[in-house]
């Protein structure tokens, strides 16, 4: 008896070893995502947005997605005929859904660098962004040499504001978080001197929230966000670069800045902020 279930565990484990193996190749040489034909077949398409980054990506008082990307993705469905399944993402996790093709498309803030382009495929920008900090007026920060060696600043991981200042400012302590949530109530908190993040959301908390301030409103390189979807999804990625400057025809980027971002920033920013056709458009 005791052979026979050794040489039955043994042969279990084996199976167990065989199939794991085959799906790590499957992994790495298969296709994850599915093609742009495979997703008008389903009837749906998959779409990461945030849940938390009012006005951009969030879910309102009634359980619904709404903001700026989610006005892009509800336009993405309806001229691809399909039903918008949308799946809350956070910042570190946007490059995963897509190598794993748990989402289609990713639109969820999401800034264009040279790293993540080794890792998705961008589509044409549709909207202009830098970075910036926030801070309390009681201590403004307008120049990162006024953090001292104990202070620690705000940053969600995954973004690019973690990543500039790891590279350009080692000797700053962060305190990272991985909600927008979280990261605006630890500021609320005290419990850091600052915030860094993509310059339209701070602007936004500092508009809406009284005794703070923006000290820092560009730092850093002048950066797009764009659509991303899995490396080497030819067909997905030509149809957004096709639908984004076909869209710039009726000044769509414009028309959901004015329904999504006005209150939050009045039509000051529209301009410096929107960019029509991936910036083709003139």
């Amino acid at each position: 008896m005791k052979k026979a279930t050794i040489k039955v565990t043994a042969i279990l484990v084996l199976l167990v070893l065989a199939l794991a193996s085959l799906a790590s190749a499957g992994a790495e040489g298969g296709k994850v995502y599915r093609t742009l034909d495979e997703i008008k077949e389903s009837g749906k398409i998959n779409i990461g947005v945030f849940s938390d980054k009012n006005p951009f990506g969030y879910v309102d008082e009634n359980g619904e997605y709404q903001g700026y990307d989610v006005y892009f993705a509800r336009r993405i469905g309806k001229d691809l005929g399909v039903e918008v399944n949308f799946v809350s993402t956070e910042a570190a996790n946007r490059v995963e859904y897509l190598e794993t093709g748990k989402v289609d498309i990713i639109l969820a803030n999401f800034t264009v660098t040279a790293e993540r382009a080794e890792k998705v495929d961008f589509a044409l920008p549709y909207m202009n962004v830098a970075l910036g900090v926030v801070s309390p007026k009681s201590r403004v920060i307008r120049d990162l040499s006024e953090i001292g060696a104990e202070d620690q600043v705000i940053v969600i991981s995954g973004t690019t504001a973690e990543d500039y200042l790891i590279k350009n400012n080692p000797e700053i302590q962060l305190q990272k978080y991985d909600t927008y949530a979280n990261a605006k109530t630890a500021l609320e908190n005290g419990s850091a001197v600052a915030w860094a993040n993509d310059n339209t959301e701070v602007i936004a908390f500092a508009l809406e929230n009284e005794g703070y301030e923006v000290g820092i409103p560009s730092l850093g390189s002048q950066d797009t966000i764009a659509p991303a979807v899995s490396k080497g999804n030819e067909t997905l990625l030509a149809w957004i670069n096709e639908e984004i400057i076909a869209l710039a025809e009726e000044k769509f980027f414009h028309a959901d800045y004015e329904a999504t971002l006005v209150d939050t920033y009045g039509l000051d920013y529209e301009e410096s902020l929107v960019l029509e056709g991936g910036g083709q458009a003139k």
